[in-house]
């Protein structure tokens, strides 16, 4: 890989960590927060690395659904670490009902990129 892709997976993921952080702390307050929560973002680092791959070959894809398809593993892992380790520092945290929302979102949004960032012929 190289060095500005890795420079971009790393910035991506400090930025993601700092927004979830920041979203956390309005929502519940930064003295709150539990060390677990400040630890789980140090997971996006590792979690934009490792399926930074994905978002090359979805960039050259043709074919709708498997553009669709790269994008959604390229983003899976780093949004279900954001998404988790928000909802889960709720009171009212359900498992199931949170899946569900991740999986929802993950779907539209591999959808949505897969329609704007098609290549060009």
């Amino acid at each position: 890989m190289n060095a500005p892709i890795l420079r971009t997976a790393l910035i991506t993921g400090v930025v993601i960590a700092a927004v979830n952080i920041l979203f956390a702390a309005l929502d519940y307050g930064l003295d709150t927060l539990p060390p677990w929560f400040f630890l789980a973002q140090l997971l996006l680092l590792p979690a934009m690395l490792l399926p930074i791959r994905y978002f090359p070959q979805a960039a050259t894809t043709r074919e709708f659904l498997p553009r669709a398809a790269l994008y959604a593993m390229g983003w899976a892992v780093p949004y279900a670490i954001y998404k988790f380790a928000h909802d889960a520092l709720s009171p009212a945290f359900t498992p199931a009902a949170s899946l569900a929302s991740y999986l929802i979102t993950v779907a539209l949004f591999s959808l949505l990129f897969a329609a704007i960032r098609k290549p060009t012929r």
